[in-house]
C-alpha cells in the first residue's frame, strides 16, 4: 500500500522549466526524507537532490545546484522537483524515493515508477 507516484514529465526545449510531482500514499510523507533521482539512457541511476523531514535540502551534484529546487507540501502529501534552465543532459527518467528515516543519506526503501523528462530542440 505504500506507494509513490511521479508525474509531470514532458518533452521540453532547452531553457524551459518543469515541475515534477511525487505523490505519496499509504504513509505520511511529512515524516520522511524524500529524494529525487534520475537515470539517463545507458547510464546508472544518480541522485539529484533530497529534502529531509525538517526541510533541509541536500544537493547530490553540482550540475543542478543553480537550476533545480525541491520542496514539499505536507497537506497534499506531495514532494516537488522544480527544474529551471533545462539542458539536454537533464534528459532522463526521474524517480522519487522514500528514505526509511527523516534524514537524507539513509538509503531508499521505496521507489516510484518514474516519469520521463526529455529536453531537446
Amino acid at each position: 500500500q505504500v506507494q509513490l507516484v511521479e508525474s509531470g514529465g514532458a518533452l521540453m526545449q532547452p531553457g524551459g522549466s518543469l515541475r515534477l510531482s511525487c505523490a505519496a500514499s499509504g504513509f505520511t510523507l511529512a515524516g520522511y526524507a524524500i529524494g529525487w533521482f534520475r537515470q539517463a539512457p545507458g547510464k546508472e541511476r544518480e541522485g539529484v537532490l533530497c529534502i529531509s523531514a525538517n526541510d533541509y535540502i541536500t544537493y547530490y551534484r553540482d550540475s543542478v545546484k543553480d537550476r533545480f529546487t525541491i520542496s514539499r507540501d505536507n497537506a497534499k502529501n506531495t514532494v516537488y522537483l522544480q527544474m529551471n534552465s533545462l539542458k539536454p543532459e537533464d534528459t532522463a527518467v526521474y524517480y522519487c524515493g522514500k528514505s526509511p528515516t527523516r534524514t537524507c543519506g539513509s538509503g531508499i526503501d521505496r521507489w516510484g515508477k518514474g516519469t520521463l523528462v526529455t529536453v531537446s530542440s
